[in-house]
């Protein structure tokens, strides 16, 4: 088989998996009354807990012990075990400790299959740089598929979509031990410390202020990016207690209109290039938490009828808010270090934007929904906590550009022009 078919395949059940669950499991979970919204954003943290750390060890493991392939099928099949057993959790604190485990089997898997598909990929000849960016797409679009699999078999508030994740976990677990070997590569005596294989060397650049200051608006920009995320799904489904609005496809099947947003995602990647070249990297990057309040902000406004089209239109500025920081982001730190420490300053990067953003972002709204925004019937205040999201982010975009400061170099200029 075409090892460019092989790797769209992984691509595709890789995040098929994700997708299954992800936005969906916050209208599960309040629609199922499983506990409250602090506990919840406790849950969704384990997604920020487990990018902390685990990526960077599984990748010891890969680099040192195990091959790679074998390593990601590995954990994809003790994901799905746990990911069926969690319908059978109705404990929030169980629950919490299942989805971390779940997480910890996950998230390593993402980093796991670039490993995997960029050796397949080199090993049969091929410029990786052109090759594997469309082969990821089919990830995006495994995602789609996913969300528009679970809304139209009626399973966005049904446990069913755990299941549908993990059978779909356990295919592909089972299919990776087929994909290319990708061996280790370290010596074991002589490979990289454990520090800096968990990118703490790039600590660091914490001494220049520049990079202080990018990672600290990285890290507050992290806690927007998965609140859609946790919330959207759940926000369009509580509609249904309205009658106006019971009947309409958007309460019927939020996930298919979020899905728009994944589907935005893919088509703003290309646009990244005509973008940093007209306005510059900085200037790209406040676009993004301008896209960001609106976001939020159409969020507040829309609903499921007239105001439909408001909510679509925060989903397709939902492609502008999450990649241009996060590519411009990778590009900045990409062409502004050394390269001695280019590979875990991209790491230090990830870590600030997925795993404490994203952990802080989780463990914050689910306080914040709980204590202002949670009425005494349990329902939730969906305008007033977009607002408030929306004006989170309206902060850190006025604050950005005048503290954040720094010069074009050759090299950043080169990679523009050449995006």
């Amino acid at each position: 088989m075409n090892i460019k078919f092989r790797l769209i395949v992984m691509n595709f059940l890789q995040f098929f998996v994700w997708g299954s669950w992800l936005l969906t499991i916050g209208n599960y979970w309040f629609t199922n009354n499983l506990g409250t919204g602090t506990q919840f954003g406790a849950i969704f943290s384990t997604m920020g807990i487990s990018a902390i750390f685990m990526p960077a060890l599984t990748g010891i493991i890969a680099d040192k012990y195990i091959n790679a392939e074998k390593l990601y099928g590995i954990c994809h099949i003790l994901g799905g075990l746990v990911l069926c057993s969690i319908p059978l959790i109705k404990d929030p604190v169980i629950f919490f400790w299942a989805m971390l485990l779940n997480m910890i089997f996950y998230m390593p898997t993402l980093s796991l299959s670039i490993t995997v598909a960029y050796s397949a990929l080199k090993n049969a000849g091929h410029d990786v740089v052109k090759v594997y960016p469309p082969i990821r797409t089919w990830g995006t679009v495994g995602f789609i598929v996913a969300l528009w699999t679970v809304t139209l078999t009626n399973n966005e508030t049904s446990s069913n979509q755990f299941y549908i994740a993990a059978a779909v976990a356990f295919a592909l677990g089972i299919y990776a031990f087929s994909l290319p070997k990708c061996p280790p590569l370290l010596n074991k005596n002589t490979s990289k410390s454990l520090v800096d294989q968990l990118g703490l060397k790039a600590f660091t650049l914490f001494k220049t202020p520049k990079f202080a200051i990018f990672f600290a608006f990285s890290m507050l920009l992290g806690a927007a990016l998965q609140l859609t995320n946790a919330y959207g799904d759940a926000y369009i489904g509580e509609f249904k207690t309205v009658t106006a609005y019971q009947a309409t496809f958007a309460v019927k099947h939020p996930a298919f209109i979020m899905s728009i947003s994944q589907m935005s995602e893919t088509l703003f990647i290309l646009t990244i290039p005509f973008f940093l070249r007209k306005f510059g990297i900085k200037n790209v990057m406040l676009f993004s938490m301008l896209a960001w309040v609106l976001r939020f902000g159409l969020f507040a406004f829309g609903n499921p009828a007239d105001g439909l089209w408001m909510i679509i239109l925060s989903c397709i500025v939902y492609g502008m808010a999450f990649d241009f920081f996060n590519i411009s982001g990778s590009l900045f730190v990409e062409t502004q270090t050394t390269p001695e420490i280019r590979g875990s300053a991209q790491g230090l990067f990830m870590m600030m934007v997925n795993g404490f953003g994203a952990l802080f972002g989780s463990l914050a709204s689910g306080v914040i929904i709980d204590k202002f925004f949670t009425l005494a019937d349990h329902s939730r205040n969906w305008h007033g906590i977009w607002l408030t999201f929306a004006a989170y982010a309206l902060v850190i975009a006025v604050i950005f550009p005048f503290v954040f400061r720094y010069k074009h170099n050759a090299a950043l200029k080169h990679a523009i022009q050449h995006a």
